[in-house]
């Protein structure tokens, strides 16, 4: 049977774009893969994700790629349309793009949200033709299951790329992009408004508008 594995990159960060990745091989591939070493991306080095990612992209039947733009997330949020349910609609447009003339294929989401059972209820609702889908959304997907593994391997690689982009524009000072790095947190800390119209940022993360906030507090002092 084929397999769909799908998963994300950059979901929680403040700067950049979420990545969603899909991923469709074979029963014979799958066993290649796990020869090649292919197993969660956070569990690789940013040039073994690279070298993998090749392989990938040479051996798997398709894949499908979906970057979500930080201005766009913001405008999902405006609108009342939370992150969770902005990864279920990217990943159904993946589902939708791959599922063509293919006569069975389980899918298997590395599911975000708490709730396993009422987010693939919603995300049900976004695939337009079900009758050939198994589908399967699971916590740790991407250390269970090869497609999975391999789409994050795909997600991460692209994440990477795009925030190199960013650092070529705005310097390495911008760190990962991840709420929690100090160096994010500095960059932040004198850049949130200076740059807060360059779609850069996520401003509906409390992380960017408490240093929004703090910076128009120091410039009235």
């Amino acid at each position: 049977m084929l397999q769909l594995g799908i998963d994300d990159a950059g979901r929680g960060p403040v700067v950049g774009p979420m990545i969603l990745a899909g991923c469709l091989i074979d029963d014979e591939t799958a066993k290649e893969f796990k020869k090649l070493g292919i197993t969660d991306s956070k569990n690789l080095t940013q040039k073994r994700r690279e070298i993998l990612a090749e392989k990938i992209r040479e051996k798997a039947e398709t894949f499908e790629i979906i970057i979500v733009s930080a201005p766009e997330i913001d405008q999902k949020n405006y609108d009342g349309i939370k992150l969770n349910e902005v990864e279920a609609i990217a990943c159904a447009s993946i589902i939708n793009k791959i599922n063509k003339g293919f006569t069975k294929v389980k899918v298997i989401v590395d599911c975000p949200s708490v709730s396993i059972i009422k987010w693939t209820d919603f995300l049900k609702t976004k695939i337009k033709n079900l009758s050939n889908l198994e589908v399967s959304c699971e916590h740790k997907a991407d250390k269970n299951h090869i497609s999975v593994s391999a789409a994050s391997i795909l997600a991460k690689c692209i994440r990477e790329k795009e925030m190199t982009k960013i650092k070529k524009i705005y310097g390495d000072e911008i760190g990962s992009g991840y709420c929690s790095d100090p160096a994010t947190q500095r960059f932040l800390e004198k850049y949130a408004i200076k740059h807060k119209d360059k779609g850069i940022f996520r401003k509906t993360w409390i992380t960017w508008q408490k240093a929004h906030e703090k910076i128009g507090q120091r410039t009235l002092v």
